[in-house]
């Protein structure tokens, strides 16, 4: 059984965003790599935004528990993910691999 992970309503996929975006960010300031994400993450949005723009248009994603607001096209939550995903790999792999 999958857990409902509902309970903030429209607000779910922004607070796994903001909890999951600290998370990252703690990592990234442990490993003294916030400029090095930062740096990846710029370069990697152009082609992430893209992407998503075109996947939501086709319609491979429909994302209920969301604020309802769009930038550019696209849910405010998927700009969020555009920097968290690359920002919590790169600290992990920091944190593991790091000097």
């Amino acid at each position: 059984m999958v857990p409902d992970i509902s309970v903030c309503g429209r607000y779910t996929y922004l607070a796994t965003e903001l909890f999951w975006g600290a998370v990252a960010a703690v990592l990234l300031r442990r490993a003294n790599a916030l400029r090095k994400a930062g740096v990846t993450i710029l370069a990697l949005y152009p082609i992430a935004y893209c992407w998503d723009r075109y996947t939501l248009a086709v319609g491979v994603f429909d994302i209920k528990l969301r604020t309802g607001i769009d930038i550019a096209g696209i849910p405010l939550e998927e700009h969020l993910f555009m920097a968290v995903v690359p920002g919590l790999v790169i600290g992990i792999h920091e944190t593991i691999f790091g000097e």
